[in-house]
């Protein structure tokens, strides 16, 4: 087992499964490998914000056909997979991040590719593709391009582990075993970063680092929060080895280097003429506002694949192709993550017995006749109480609470959802998917529309019977989602021409003229002039 949490597992876990399916890798590769690296963008749902002419007119001919050929090798649905997540356990990408991937030209001319991140955690995941100059504050992915460039993929081993292996696991994807992971600290290769791995994942962090030659030092002053200790920085998902590494590549510089584990956990490292090694501490108080390098994530960070193989929550099979390709040059091909597939029967009890309820016939199927059911919402009418099954199909079409394997299947459906997986919604829906169904905030699968293709799905739940004017937990409608969550405006027309009303407003008294104006969003002023009018 690994160190790192199972809370931080299991998000890992769907951020594979959902954020990048099967279904992308394949439709994305497809295109690349055809020579189409617009096609493959527009699988991976990201827009290209450029055109290669424009390019060539700022930056000249060479960078213009430099950039090409790098973007014909460029794999969207690997950058994707390998993107900063949002904290908390979500799978959504982090917010207004800009990564830069690749600099071209000189001075004025600087042309950098870069990707630019959805402005908000709920909103539509679609990423923006885009040559302009570097901006501040962006995040330096020029030395990464194993992150994202099918030529340079199969670098991830050697920035995972020194060898021609990964960590913990033989060529082919086979766990080592227990007697063939190291007992002391050896001094190099991939037993290195085992040994350091089990120190770090039994807390002890001093140990660790002390077998790449890092002196760690915890015991502070009044100067660092009180309950910065040991255990704090081993629940964190460092790599010694990798850290010690990079701290190497950044000796000698002005100024100090940071390693931001997590948000308040900041580590510094110190090293002048008179220590012999790198010292490592705690960011202090007064230290917080001065400028510093701060470490590339990506280049400490234990890759997260890794965790989960460990913890036997993934196979080589279900990982990206080129990232198995990477790290297990003795495997067979893979397939990618697999698809959703929607449980078996879940136990309640009912009426003092179990009885076995599960999704399909496009809604919650439950052993109770059509006359006990039309009893039951009679009862419910009249003002009662449901109880049993029926509490769970109120539940189950209300937002309510589950029993845990029909929550955990309505939380991956909403997922498919946020992640733009048109396909696998259709085929849930195919297979008896209930179109009512509402997430933990009580909304439908028309409040989140503008996440996925909303020319096919919006006609088939609207023919379902959804309404255009449901609300949810903050009594907005789906227009009203739409709006404030940056749906596009191809999908906010398309809600207001099937007939949605423009004159709500949510809990807070929020119409969509002030959401509007508050969120900038100019190219929706000829719905705030309908609205207000």
């Amino acid at each position: 087992m690994t160190g790192t949490s199972r809370e931080a597992l299991v998000a890992a876990l769907r951020i594979r499964r959902h954020a990048v399916p099967r279904s992308m890798i394949e439709k994305a590769t497809e295109r690349r490998l055809a020579g189409d690296w617009r096609g493959a963008c527009a699988a991976a749902n990201v827009d290209v914000a450029f055109d290669l002419a424009d390019v060539a007119g700022r930056s000249g001919a060479k960078v213009a056909s430099r950039l090409e050929d790098d973007l014909r090798h460029f794999a969207p649905d690997l950058l994707r997979w390998h993107l900063p997540r949002a904290g908390g356990g979500q799978t959504a990408v982090a917010p207004r991040e800009v990564l830069c991937l690749a600099s071209y030209g000189k001075g004025s001319r600087t042309a950098v590719l870069q990707v630019v991140a959805p402005r908000h955690v709920h909103g539509p995941q679609r990423l923006r593709l885009a040559v302009l100059p570097w901006p501040e504050g962006a995040r330096d992915w020029t030395s990464a391009p194993h992150l994202f460039d099918a030529r340079r993929s199969g670098d991830l081993l050697r920035y995972c582990g020194d060898g021609d292996r990964a960590p913990f696991f033989h060529p082919d994807g086979t766990p080592l075993a227990p007697d063939e992971l190291p007992a002391s600290p050896p001094e190099g290769g991939p037993a290195l970063h085992e040994w350091t791995a089990l120190a770090w994942e039994r807390g002890d962090v001093e140990a660790a680092f002390d077998a790449v030659g890092i002196d760690f030092d915890l015991t502070g002053d009044e100067r660092y929060p009180r309950w910065l200790n040991a255990a704090t920085f081993a629940s964190a998902p460092v790599a010694p080895a990798l850290l010690a590494r990079e701290i190497a590549r950044h000796l000698g510089g002005v100024s100090p280097l940071w390693v931001a584990v997590r948000p308040y956990q900041e580590l510094v490292v110190r090293a002048d003429g008179k220590r012999a090694r790198p010292l490592l501490r705690p960011v202090s108080r007064k230290e917080r506002d001065r400028p510093a390098v701060r470490l590339a994530e990506h280049r400490w960070r234990r890759l997260p694949d890794l965790d989960l193989l460990r913890a036997g929550m993934v196979t080589p099979e279900e990982l990206h192709p080129l990232v198995t390709a990477a790290l297990f040059p003795g495997h067979p091909p893979a397939s990618g993550p697999p698809g959703m597939v929607p449980p078996g029967p879940t136990r309640v009890r009912c009426e003092g017995e179990w009885h076995e309820v599960m999704s399909g016939g496009h809604g919650l199927l439950v052993p109770h006749t059509a006359e006990e059911q039309q009893r039951e919402g009679a009862l419910l009418a009249l003002g009662g109480r449901t109880q049993g099954c029926f509490a769970v199909q109120r539940s189950w079409r209300g937002g309510g609470l589950l029993p845990r394997v029909l929550r955990e299947f309505r939380r991956e459906v909403f997922l498919c959802v946020q992640h733009g997986d048109t396909e696998a919604v259709l085929r849930l829906l195919d297979e008896g998917l209930d179109p009512f169904v509402r997430d933990g905030r009580r909304r439908t699968l028309l409040h989140q529309i503008h996440m996925v293709d909303h020319e096919v799905l919006l006609p088939r739940l609207l023919d379902a019977g959804l309404g255009l004017e449901g609300t949810d937990h903050e009594n907005r409608t789906p227009l009203h989602v739409a709006v404030g969550e940056f749906g596009s405006p191809e999908v906010v027309r398309a809600l207001v021409e099937a007939g949605a009303r423009t004159g709500v407003r949510d809990v807070h008294g929020r119409s969509l003229a002030k959401m509007i104006k508050v969120y900038q969003r100019t190219e929706l002023d000829w719905l705030r002039d309908g609205a207000q009018r």
